[in-house]
């Protein structure tokens, strides 16, 4: 039936002169020559030999907790911070840190001690906040990096440097670099995964934009693609009524010769992403719909995660997906929840955040690793920033942004098991010993996958960018097996 339809590639191809065809392919034989001398969607393979290094890690899931988690409430434990509270916090220690105009024109900064008990956890002794019972089940896997620092106070230039290198919108994300730089190892879903949750912490939470896992200068097709909740993860994946599935084969292919004709007038790169792209969603009709179908879950693994596990959308689902992509050797996954900017109602809020977020994310390192998939994946557990010492309005009513410490976690890929990296003062403040700049972090991670982030570079307006940016930054051994 769809043979019978006219074919516009033979319209296309029937006006092209002889002295046309010549013209439009002399410059379209070189593009094809360097098309052929690159690999997976566009990746150079000429002077750039990936990894340069031996990789720990095969794929990354980082759970992003957008909004800013209270470091002083859940890991970076301070026994002096009792005897603290309710005190001034001496402008000695403040060191005339920029605030926030949430908190500039306070009259006092008041001390506000940890809201819970702290208790030590497994064989390593990790302090973890009672706030994360889950969690501290898994106190011998993880590492907990507790001298995190960014410049950035704010939260939409805060999680665009995190994720990005850059304050400055526009630049690509580390998901993107990672695609780039590493490629595919599954060609029926896409290399980098972005899944988003609303917390029940704060409601709504800050706004999540789409360039955060976005692919910048680097070629489109590198970008995360977003999986929605429900039966249809992705949008105009299905064919529409009348379609099937050999009509859209043939449908796409006289598509493709289409734009690879064009390509090879233009010699525009997003040309051969386009034709990247539609394949990719074409092998997503399968993969997708089986990706999220849970049917084959023993209910063992329901109870791992919670009963949020069932509900799309969830934290808890998107974890359970993230196993599920991680299997499937999706190479970098992220998932943002949001809820964690708790600036009132303190208590209330960050245990119903708490709640959202600890069995899930202790129960995907207790299931990666149960399946051996925690040894080559990289799983990262932290925000934006951390939180104030000091009260925000009435004591313990909340906390405001806080840059210069934070703490952050990681498992798997690498890292070394029930470690601490890193120090505070006694007000969970300023850092003391081996600072961790966000760059590191991201320098880090591509360690781990095995990428020399200093000759990882990508040319583009006559600078050659690297995904941790033009400041100097540096691998964190400390925290590595």
């Amino acid at each position: 039936m769809f043979d019978a339809q006219p074919r516009p590639v033979l319209h296309v191809r029937a006006s092209l002169t002889r002295r046309a065809f010549l013209s439009n392919t002399a410059g379209g034989l070189g593009a094809m020559a360097l098309h052929g001398l690159l690999t997976d969607n566009g990746r150079a393979a000429l002077g750039t030999f990936f990894p340069h290094l031996r990789p720990t890690a095969k794929r990354v899931i980082y759970l992003f907790q957008s909004g800013g988690p209270s470091h002083i409430d859940l890991f970076n434990y301070k026994p002096a911070m009792k005897k603290l509270h309710d005190t001034e916090l001496p402008d000695s220690v403040r060191q005339g840190q920029r605030l926030t105009g949430m908190t500039a024109g306070q009259e006092t900064f008041t001390v506000c001690a940890p809201t819970k008990e702290f208790k030590q956890r497994g064989k390593s002794g990790l302090w973890i906040s009672e706030y994360l019972p889950h969690t501290a089940g898994i106190a011998d896997e993880i590492s907990v990096i507790q001298s995190m620092y960014t410049e950035a106070i704010n939260h939409d230039p805060a999680i665009t440097l995190i994720n990005t290198a850059s304050q400055i919108p526009g630049r690509p994300s580390m998901g993107a670099w990672v695609s780039y730089g590493l490629g595919s190892l599954n060609e029926d879903l896409p290399s980098y995964v972005v899944l988003i949750s609303q917390g029940t912490g704060k409601n709504p939470g800050q706004p999540i934009f789409s360039r955060l896992w976005g692919s910048g200068f680097l070629p489109s097709s590198h970008q995360g693609v977003k999986l929605r909740s429900g039966e249809n993860p992705v949008l105009y994946l299905k064919d529409p009524p009348g379609v099937d599935r050999s009509a859209r084969r043939a449908m796409l292919d006289d598509l493709a010769e289409m734009n690879q004709l064009h390509f090879a007038k233009t010699n525009d790169p997003e040309i051969q992403t386009r034709i990247d792209q539609y394949e990719m969603a074409f092998r997503m009709q399968t993969s997708a719909p089986d990706l999220v179908d849970l049917s084959d879950e023993p209910e063992s693994t329901f109870e791992l995660y919670g009963p949020d596990s069932r509900k799309p959308g969830t934290y808890a689902y998107n974890c359970l997906l993230a196993r599920r992509l991680a299997e499937r050797d999706v190479r970098f996954i992220q998932l943002f929840h949001r809820g964690w900017d708790q600036h009132s109602s303190l208590v209330p809020h960050l245990t119903n955040q708490c709640m959202d977020t600890d069995q899930p994310s202790a129960a995907l390192v207790t299931d990666l690793k149960q399946r051996g998939l925690l040894e080559d994946t990289l799983v990262i557990w932290g925000g934006e920033f951390g939180r104030t010492a000091y009260s925000q309005g009435e004591m313990g009513s909340g906390r405001d942004h806080h840059g210069r410490c934070f703490s952050m976690w990681l498992a798997g890929g690498g890292v070394k098991g029930g470690t601490v990296h890193g120090d505070t003062d006694d007000w969970c403040y300023n850092i003391t010993r081996d600072p961790v700049h966000i760059r590191d972090l991201n320098a880090t991670i591509m360690h781990c996958l095995g990428i020399d982030h200093e000759k990882f570079t990508y040319k583009f307006q006559g600078l050659h960018h690297r995904p941790t940016g033009v400041e100097e930054s540096h691998v964190v051994n400390g925290i590595l097996a």
